[in-house]
């Protein structure tokens, strides 16, 4: 189970982009290789700002990178 209520598609988008790796969509973002890790593993929810910046290296809307499973109210 993640320890974030935001879930990502972000391991399954890049390779569907040519087997990109973990490394070139972190330089892409500006970011670690380890910040790419712990977001796939759910163990960290991004800033908007780097959400934006995944989802454009990544060259899909955001929604299609990133879910809010958070409670119903």
């Amino acid at each position: 189970m993640s320890g974030t209520a935001v879930a990502n598609d972000i391991r399954r988008l890049r390779f569907a982009r040519g087997e990109m790796t973990q490394q070139a969509l972190a330089d892409a973002c500006g970011v670690t290789r380890q910040t790419i890790i712990a977001l796939e593993a759910g163990r960290y929810a991004p800033s908007l700002e780097l959400a934006f910046r995944i989802a454009d290296a990544l060259g899909v809307r955001i929604e299609e990178v990133f879910q809010w499973n958070g409670a119903k109210k």
